[in-house]
């Protein structure tokens, strides 16, 4: 595809002049810190999407959990336990070159999300890993998020996808299957069906 460079927007000034100034109740509603009312919504939250830069592009990785499974350890410093995936660190490995996070947390059933930027380091310190122990299982490191801003992001966008709403749930079949999507993208190195299948038995025994 091509892009009509002539309607590219280079700067913040011509953006700006599109927009209009950002309300200011959404301006205000920026901290520094985590007071209790983010403290609350985290502690909800069994879902954070981590944005990370690499060195060829930005990513996002999800990482669930029981709710509450990011601490928050004091005002400015939340902890995350990198649980058992598919040891291709992708954030991991973002995280260690630029310490740049951002974290997107999603309360099923609750149309806003909450946004929290900052900086991470790993850390594979026993005192902080033991505090993540799951089935006897502690994670291998502790992202340490110290946080720069936090803030409630407003409801538009999950209204529009009516996110939470089971009668919109795509039938089955309609979403094609990770194994479907890995035999495709391996060029058969993966048989569809057989890791469909072992999946159903092998992600519920391996999520710690």
């Amino acid at each position: 595809m091509e892009i009509e460079a002539s309607y590219i927007i280079h700067d913040e000034a011509e953006l700006a002049e599109m927009y209009g100034p950002a309300l200011e109740r959404s301006v205000r509603k920026q901290l520094d810190h985590l007071d209790d009312l983010c403290r609350a919504f985290i502690a909800a939250s069994p879902m954070v999407i981590v944005g990370s830069q690499g060195p060829n592009a930005a990513d996002n990785s999800p990482r669930g959990d029981v709710p509450g499974f990011v601490k928050v350890a004091d005002d400015h410093t939340l902890l995350i336990p990198d649980r058992r995936g598919n040891n291709r660190l992708d954030t991991l490995r973002n995280l260690v070159r630029n310490p740049k996070v951002g974290l997107l947390f999603l309360v099923p059933g609750v149309s806003e999300t909450f946004r929290v930027n900052g900086e991470a380091a790993l850390s594979r310190d026993p005192a902080l890993t033991s505090q993540f122990v799951m089935h006897g299982t502690a994670p291998r490191t502790v992202i340490v998020v110290t946080v720069k801003e936090a803030y409630i992001q407003c409801s538009r966008a999950l209204v529009r996808s009516d996110l939470w709403n089971p009668a919109k749930h795509p039938l089955p079949g309609t979403v094609p299957s990770m194994g479907a999507v890995m035999a495709k993208h391996t060029c058969g190195f993966v048989d569809a069906k057989a890791f469909d299948e072992e999946a159903k038995e092998r992600v519920p025994v391996t999520l710690y």
